[in-house]
Formats: C-alpha cells, sequence, structure tokens
C-alpha cells in the first residue's frame, strides 16, 4: 500500500509541509535578521582585514582633486570574507552574527549540516545575488521559504528558533 499524496511523508520535508516553519521548533530567518547578521559579520571581516593588512584603507593623492584607493588589501579583505563565511558555516552552520541573532545555515533538502561544497555554492551564489542590483538578496522577502538566490545555489535554508 503506497501513500497517496494527502498523507505527509515522514522527516524533513513533512515538517515544513504541515506547518510554516522548516521543522517542529524552528522558523526561517527573514530578511531584517540575516541583513543585521551579515551587517555585523561585515564589520567582524573589515576588523580582521584591517588587523592583518593595516593598509586596507589607505588612500594617495595624486592630484589636487583626485585621490587612489589601495586595491591589493581589498583583494586580501576578498579572501578573507570566503574563508570567514565558508569556513564558518561549514564548521559551524553559523557566522557570528548569525551567532548572536540565533541564525543557523542548514541543507534545504533534509535539515543537515552545510558542508565546504555549499557552503563555496552559497558564497558565490551571494556574490551573483549582490551582483545583480541586490535582487537575490531582496528575494528572501518574497519566499515562502525565506531562501535567497545564494541558498537556493547552495541548497540551504536559514532557520531560527521558532
Amino acid at each position: 500500500m503506497g501513500i497517496s499524496s494527502s498523507q505527509p511523508t515522514s522527516g524533513w520535508n513533512a515538517a515544513a509541509q504541515t506547518r510554516p516553519g522548516p521543522a517542529a521548533g524552528l522558523a526561517y530567518g527573514g530578511f531584517w535578521i540575516r541583513t543585521l547578521a551579515f551587517v555585523l559579520d561585515s564589520l567582524v571581516v573589515g576588523v580582521i582585514t584591517t588587523v592583518m593588512a593595516p593598509g586596507a584603507f589607505t588612500f594617495t593623492q595624486t592630484g589636487p582633486n583626485y585621490f587612489e584607493l589601495n586595491y591589493g588589501p581589498s583583494a586580501f579583505g576578498g579572501l578573507v570574507g570566503l574563508v570567514y563565511f565558508v569556513g564558518l558555516w561549514a564548521w559551524r552552520g553559523q557566522t557570528a552574527g548569525m551567532m548572536l541573532l540565533k541564525l543557523r545555515v542548514v541543507r534545504a533538502d533534509d535539515g543537515g549540516d552545510v558542508d565546504l561544497v555549499r557552503g563555496i555554492l552559497r558564497y558565490v551564489g551571494l556574490i551573483i545575488s549582490f551582483a545583480v542590483i541586490l535582487v537575490g538578496v531582496i528575494w528572501v522577502t518574497f519566499d515562502s521559504r525565506k531562501q535567497g538566490w545564494h541558498d537556493k545555489i547552495g541548497g540551504t535554508v536559514v532557520v531560527r528558533p521558532a
């Protein structure tokens, strides 16, 4: 005897189908709380970059009204961001900003831990989400599972205690 379409199945997806959150006791992380977590994480990455490469925010005056930004450390800051975000998503499922706000990144299919490959895919997706005039990030507001493009690309969702 097979399972009819009106009966919920067991597991992660069944919990998401029978109640508004991803599983019992959890809810999806919304746009504003995720934005706040990202701002906090950006501050952490900025401090780390400044400490490791003090010239990251230096300007050189090359004319009376013309300044140049030193781009070498900016590339270093991008590498620090990559290691910070991907490393913490894969190691703990959350960055420092997410820890403070009780958010966690999990796999969308079964709620398991994010591995390194999904973390990298999610980070690349985050760059794409920002590059398209923030549309991929704003998508979180309108998606039923609160997934941005980076979540969809990485196969992840962000959850918080309900």
